[in-house]
């Protein structure tokens, strides 16, 4: 596996991270939450497939039948959450805008996880290539945690200019990537 096919696979690996990330970013979470989500998220994108790797196919091989499953689940349970919260909210204060919300180490650690089961499978393609295992992991885990800071700068940039709660934006793309990792985990 070359160092190009490795970046694409982690620009790809990352996409879920940038688009929780954008997410968060428009929920209006404050910047001092992005930093040790967008860590968190390159550790996970990045051990995901580290431990894939010497866990080797005996794991591998439930991940990759359930992991749609249980990305649905929590993507689906927070986005949800986001959803209920904002109606709640929007019903107390009759419309006035939210404050600024700061993430907890265990909601950050759920969107970890749920963003990067996908990355665990990918780890049993470095068995072969063993000697690019380090490199690539580095890469997915800095990719990660790039694309994580710039979604989320993103999504505070969008969310001052958007006409529509961002916080159902943000619930409603958190529950479309969880929609999109079952359907291509189960159906593709």
């Amino acid at each position: 596996m070359d160092i190009l096919s490795i970046i694409f696979l982690a620009i790809g690996l990352a996409m879920d991270c940038f688009a929780v990330s954008i997410a968060q970013g428009l929920q209006g979470t404050r910047l001092r939450s992005v930093i040790p989500m967008a860590i968190l998220f390159g550790l996970f994108q990045g051990g995901m497939p580290l431990i894939a790797y010497f866990a080797g196919s005996m794991f591998a091989e439930f991940f990759t039948r359930w992991s749609p499953w249980i990305a649905l689940v929590l993507l689906m349970a927070i986005g949800g959450k986001m959803l209920v919260e904002t109606c709640k909210e929007s019903r107390e204060t009759k419309g006035e805008s939210g404050e600024m919300t700061v993430l907890g180490l265990g909601t950050m650690l759920v969107l970890a996880i749920a963003t990067s089961i996908d990355a665990f499978s990918i780890g049993v393609l470095f068995i072969p290539v063993s000697e690019v295992l380090w490199l690539a992991v580095s890469i997915i885990a800095a990719m990660s945690t790039l694309f994580s800071l710039i979604g989320f700068l993103l999504g505070k940039t969008l969310g001052c200019h958007l006409p529509i709660n961002a916080n159902v934006l943000g619930g409603c793309i958190l529950v479309a990537i969880g929609l999109k990792l079952f359907i291509e985990g189960v159906l593709l």
